[in-house]
């Protein structure tokens, strides 16, 4: 079987960069797992690796469709599989990297999706009522009917508890019951970087600083200047709703700073429901170990009883 290595964990703890350093030492290839790095025009926010780090090691799924388009877990499914399939197929290693626990798991578990195609009256429907009654009445829903979906989905991300709520609307059954799973065909290793909370906001606020000083602001600007409206479900990501809500002059730029940053750090602590510090398959690393040399002899540990060149 083909050798796979994922790297998960919590936003913030250089993922990326490990993912590089690991993919030019055993000649491989990196296919990232990152709901919003698939946006074109959408740099600073979503902290994709930079053209200079593309160009050292080939980058898979990044600026994949304007911001405009959807992009659907169905699609991340059948971009990633064929990128990991033609990365195998040149006698490279795939490298899938990402905090997108959904897109992760997808992946590693083999899920076959629920094939439920998009109904717009009944979304409308629940999007009005999310307007009218608040968005934790369509969760609270959502948990009655399927509470292990609700578990593992944010309950701010109003789009995928939609989903969840068409799929058993269509179905009659849970959408977690219908994800049944087939093990992909890789030899798979899961490596997860963590961090005690502390240090882990400390980073989150960090790297906050540093997007606006990349100029954050600038990239929503010249996202609305293109036509790109602060409606659309890829302007909702992370600092780009906060940043938006500055520019409509609903807040003031450290207020929406420090919101971007709180909300980051609920978002980390949501990381962890999908991927568990107890989860005895992901061979954790803290931030603070010397987890490039670490992760570095683990992979030749897992190349060497694979069998693998």
């Amino acid at each position: 079987m083909k050798p796979l290595i994922a790297i998960v964990g919590p936003t913030a703890l250089a993922k990326s960069k490990l993912a590089l350093k690991l993919a030019q030492s055993f000649d491989g290839e990196i296919v990232s797992a990152d709901s919003r790095q698939v946006y074109r025009y959408m740099d600073i926010g979503t902290a994709k690796p930079s053209l200079e780090e593309r160009g050292l090691v080939p980058h898979h799924l990044i600026d994949v469709v304007d911001p405009d388009h959807d992009f659907s877990l169905a699609l991340f499914h059948k971009l990633a599989n064929q990128a990991l399939e033609a990365i195998s197929r040149g006698g490279k290693i795939p490298f899938l990297v990402g905090g997108s626990g959904l897109y992760i798991w997808s992946l590693l578990e083999g899920w076959s999706l629920p094939q439920v195609p998009p109904h717009p009256e009944f979304r409308r429907s629940l999007q009005a009522r999310a307007q009218a009654e608040g968005s934790a009445v369509l969760y609270e829903e959502l948990q009655g009917l399927d509470p292990m979906a609700a578990e593992r989905i944010d309950p701010k991300n109003i789009r995928r508890v939609i989903r969840a709520l068409e799929v058993y609307q269509a179905t009659g059954k849970p959408f977690s019951q219908l994800q049944q799973r087939q093990p992909p065909p890789f030899q798979i290793l899961i490596i997860g970087l963590t961090a005690e909370r502390a240090e882990l906001y400390r980073r989150i606020d960090s790297r906050v600083d540093d997007m606006i000083k990349l100029g954050l602001v600038d990239e929503v600007k010249g996202l609305l200047q293109r036509g790109y409206s602060l409606s659309l479900p890829s302007m909702s990501g992370l600092g780009y709703k906060q940043i938006g809500m500055f520019l409509q002059r609903e807040l003031d730029l450290p207020s929406a700073i420090q919101n971007i940053k709180y909300e980051t750090h609920r978002f980390a602590r949501h990381q962890y429901a999908w991927f568990r510090l107890s989860d005895e398959r992901i061979h954790w690393f803290d931030i603070k170990q010397e987890r490039e040399e670490l992760t570095k002899e683990l992979t030749l540990r897992f190349m060497e009883r694979s069998n693998l060149p």
